[in-house]
């Protein structure tokens, strides 16, 4: 069995991170770089760094910020907001990205996933989803940082980048994000049943049971902002509470 993977989350906005509820409410929290070296060092097994303005704003992402926070850091690193062309990928990756997330993009444009596989690799391109499930049951993909609607179905959607060559899938589901809730177990579980793709599960997580309940559930990984960026729970309590429940962790 592979071993699940913590992530930090850091959305970032105007150059500094930020963090709401559901997408509204966004506050401004700390720098970008500052917590990237602090998650680094408390043993986080990955980061991943949204730009969640670009699309909205229609622009290119901060390549300077993520220059600056591949020197602090010596884990893998996520990137991803208002990447549209092979080229956004490619200058993203020679700043010291490791993987791409495409979202917005890529549902208006699906090749892009595929372009991007064949040149850079599948390990390369993430497929992130924001996902808003409806009273009655469908689950239906946002774009433009969970603000436009599709007509988009996350299992179909989800399928079609997987077979047009993502290498991984980031679940986040709007109507927990930031709510500290918990995650969406069922919707979790029934991707990572689905798809043979590592699925990371985001949106809801309040505390460690939260991020062991979903990586138990059959995400490969579990990612959280909130709780880490106001120091509410560690990293390293998460794993350890996560090993105690019988996951293996990094």
């Amino acid at each position: 069995m592979i071993a699940k993977r913590i992530i930090p989350c850091l959305d970032i906005a105007h150059g500094k991170v930020v963090k709401g509820v559901r997408f509204e409410g966004v506050k401004e929290i700390d720098d970008p770089i500052t917590l990237s070296k602090r998650y680094s060092d408390e043993g986080a097994d990955e980061l991943v760094f949204y730009d969640i303005m670009a699309s909205v704003e229609n622009r290119s992402l901060f390549l300077d910020v993520v220059s600056k926070v591949a020197l602090e850091i010596n884990i893998p690193f996520m990137v991803g907001g208002g990447i549209r062309t092979l080229e956004d990928m490619h200058a993203c990756l020679k700043a010291g990205a490791d993987k791409i997330s495409v979202n917005s993009a890529a549902i208006d444009n699906p090749l892009l996933i595929q372009q991007g596989a064949q040149r850079f690799g599948s390990q390369c391109i993430v497929l992130s989803m924001d996902v808003f499930v409806e009273d009655n049951g469908f689950a239906r993909v946002m774009k433009k940082g969970g603000h436009e609607a599709t007509d988009l179905e996350a299992f179909a959607w989800a399928r079609q980048g997987i077979e047009l060559g993502a290498g991984e899938i980031v679940l986040n589901v709007i109507n927990q994000d930031g709510t500290k809730e918990g995650f969406n177990i069922s919707l979790t579980s029934a991707f990572a049943k689905e798809f043979n793709v590592p699925i990371i599960a985001s949106g809801g997580a309040g505390n460690a049971q939260h991020m062991a309940d979903v990586l138990q559930a059959g995400a490969d990984a579990a990612l959280a902002a909130s709780i880490f960026h106001f120091k509410e729970v560690s990293i390293k309590e998460v794993k350890e509470y996560s090993r105690k429940v019988g996951c293996i962790i990094r």
